[in-house]
């Protein structure tokens, strides 16, 4: 499968049309690397909390992406495709910041997502989305714990 029908069904995924959600999109092994954390966080667990956290920080735009998510500008602006491998250019605004970042993501064979990685641009960006993260992941781990 190639990297073409993984991202149909990520754009699924973020209009909330997508059966089965990250479960379906994400490798069991997957390794996600944060602008916000410096060693990659491994497993569908850790990616799935991860993604869940920035997707509750950007919101959806149209259609919010996740419960409770806040209204937001996220658009990807372009999309690099080749074999197993896509580039996505994104742009928001996160409390009045412009935030302009890739999303960096490889599949494997059957399509699944093997690595997710985020960089975020400007500075002023990684600063407030850090400190959205943050609390929205404490959140997280409190209500799991819970």
């Amino acid at each position: 499968m190639m990297i073409e029908e993984t991202m149909r069904k990520w754009h699924l995924h973020l209009k909330g049309e997508l059966p089965g959600g990250l479960d379906e999109l994400l490798a069991e092994n997957v390794e996600f690397y944060s602008p916000i954390v410096f060693t990659a966080q491994k497993g569908k667990v850790l990616t799935k909390m991860y993604l869940s956290a920035a997707t509750s920080t950007f919101g959806g735009g149209d259609k919010t992406m996740a419960p409770g998510a806040k209204e937001s500008a996220f658009k990807y602006v372009k999309e690099v495709l080749c074999g197993n491998y896509a580039v996505l250019e994104f742009e928001s605004t996160v409390d009045g910041k412009y935030v302009n970042g890739v999303d960096i993501i490889t599949c494997n064979d059957e399509g699944k997502i093997t690595e997710f990685k985020v960089m975020i641009r400007p500075l002023q960006a990684v600063n407030v989305m850090h400190a959205q993260m943050k609390a929205i992941l404490e959140k997280m781990q409190d209500q799991g714990s819970a």
